[in-house]
Order: C-alpha cells, then structure tokens, then sequence
C-alpha cells in the first residue's frame, strides 16, 4: 500500500494513538497492595504452608497476581540475617508483613515496622514477647496467632512419658537462638520432669551440623527418649531429624503434626497449617481496612495428638489403648 505524505503522517499518528490509549489506560490502574512476607526458613522447607496462607488470603478475596502482590523474603534458617530481611520489606514500602516461621521473625518485623501493620505466628505468650500488650486488644501495629507450643511443652512430654513410660533420662533439643522460647520451654520441662522422676538432660542445637553433633553424642550417653522443643529451625530440618531418631531408635516427641506425617513417633501441638490459612484472613482482612490493634490475637484451640504406629512398631513400643482412644489420628 502506498501513501503520499500527507496521508502517511494521518496513518502513522492514528496507529500511534491507538497503541497509547491502553498504556494510558493501564497507567491509570490503581496499584495493587503489596504484602511483606519474612520467614525464618526457606521456600523449599514451608512448601506444604505458603499455599495455605495463600488460601487464607483467597478467602478474604486476595489472589497473588491478580489483586495482590507478595514479595517474599527467606532467612535460610540464618536468624541474624532477619532484621536485614525485615527492614528491606518496610524499604520496599509494603502495606502489610506477614512475619512466619519463628518468634524471631515477628521480633524483627515489630523493630523494622513501626508503622507498617504485622501478622505474626508466635509459639509463645506474644505478650511476654513484647510484640503486644494485650491480646484481645493487640494496641499497635501487630497482631496473630500464637501457636502455644511452649506453653504445651510440659503436656508433651506427660504424653511421652506415658508412650515410653520406662524412660528415666529425656533428652530436650532446644534452639538456644531462640532465648525466650527455649527459657519457656525448660522451665515447664523441668517442673513436669520432676513431678514424674524425670531427669532431663539439655541438649542445643542452633544448625543443621549441630544437630547431626547431638545425635552422634548419644552413642555415649544415650537417653531413654527425647523431647523436640517447637522451632523454626527444628521445623524446617524434620526430615532430618525423624531420620536421625530413626536411625538411633530414640522415641521422639515433636510438637507439630508433619513430624509424625513424616515417620515421627508422635507429635502433639497446635494445628499449623489452620495457623498459617488464619494469617492469610487476617492479612487480608488488614488490607481491606481492619487496623491490627482492633483485631485480637487468636489463641489456637485445636491441639492434636498425632501417633505413628508403624514407628512404635519399629521400636517395640507397645502403645497404651487408653492413649490411641485420645489421638486425634494413628498413622498406620
């Protein structure tokens, strides 16, 4: 086709416009909300939980891509890289931060955002965590959920006695990065191991090597069982450490249900995938206009007791009919 000049410069400005009018319009879209997500662990160990915290967003009507975007910041179960990780969020100016995976997450975003508002999963007292003053009325910029799991330690560890009751020396695996949680921990171990003759013997673990450490020293002393305390960092190694007990034939405790799913002898604990969707509500209710010191923080009342059969069965355990009447779920 020709055009003579005149013609030529009609055409070129029409098509020019044409390609204009939907940039302009696109342009014109209001920005979608951003939301902060810091975790302690990494994508590969929470894949079986972001989906769920997703779905707690979908319900309040939030889907990634399309309403809403996510950026996602990963520790790699290296705790002191969290403040770092925390103040590039509230840099990036999201509108909200979802904090997971550990206390020490919700710590760093409480010192990061003093603005921004925070949804925290905390396995303790978030109040004796500084991260609220109260918890029907949060009063700042964070609120959550708090898992109990620390609170529940002392429970544990009745339940696991009963599971292995000729046990005398427990062995407790804490996390001493985790300070406030493993103090919580050790204290209500301590008491619940003296009303039943317990001893307890402490043993820390702040990495993956270390972990490995503390199996191999009980060749030398080995104890009758052992208590998991609940962890970010312990969470995101369970494979390794159900393989661990596994292959020492120790009966272990956990305080979530994935360890047991994952070939554990038992867990008992807060349901974390309902935790993990109820962060997703209450992040999505925030970007709808909700202010986190009005919405209460939400105490866990679904605890289940998960016991994995095949694994008593593999270390001679005999499980007490009365204890099997109480699970929640045997995994056969």
């Amino acid at each position: 086709m020709q055009f003579d000049q005149p013609h030529r410069r009609e055409f070129i400005t029409a098509l020019g416009g044409a390609a204009a009018w939907p940039l302009a319009a696109w342009a014109q879209r209001p920005a979608m909300p951003v939301i902060g997500v810091l975790h302690s662990s990494s994508p590969e160990m929470s894949a079986d939980r972001m989906p769920i915290f997703r779905q707690g967003l979908k319900e309040v009507g939030y889907l990634e891509g399309e309403n809403v975007v996510i950026e996602y910041r990963w520790a790699e179960n290296q705790f002191g890289r969290l403040p770092a990780l925390a103040n590039d969020l509230v840099r990036r100016r999201v509108t909200v931060l979802a904090a997971l995976g550990s206390n020490l997450s919700a710590i760093a975003a409480k010192e990061a955002a003093t603005t921004i508002p925070v949804v925290f999963i905390a396995s303790e007292d978030p109040v004796r965590l500084g991260l609220v003053s109260s918890l029907a009325r949060p009063g700042g910029n964070l609120t959550g959920i708090n898992i109990l799991n620390a609170e529940l330690a002392a429970k544990r560890l009745e339940v696991l006695h009963e599971l292995v009751p000729n046990a005398v020396r427990v062995a407790a695996l804490v996390n001493p990065t985790s300070i406030t949680t493993t103090e919580t921990t050790l204290r209500d171990l301590e008491a619940a191991a003296q009303r039943r003759s317990l001893q307890i013997q402490v043993v820390r673990a702040r990495t993956s090597q270390e972990i490995n450490e503390a199996f191999a020293a009980f060749e030398h002393e080995r104890p009758h069982a052992l208590f998991v305390a609940q962890d970010g960092l312990f969470s995101s190694r369970r494979i390794q450490l159900v393989h661990l007990a596994t292959r020492y034939a120790i009966p272990a405790a956990y305080g979530s249900r994935d360890f047991a799913e994952a070939g554990g002898l038992m867990s008992y604990g807060a349901n974390i995938v309902e935790a993990y969707r109820q962060v997703g509500i209450y992040t999505g209710r925030i970007l709808k206009g909700s202010k986190a010191a009005d919405l209460p923080v939400v105490q866990s009342s679904k605890l289940e007791l998960l016991i994995n059969a095949e694994t008593a069965r593999t270390l001679r355990l005999s499980v007490p009919p009365t204890l099997l009447a109480r699970a929640d779920e045997v995994i056969e």
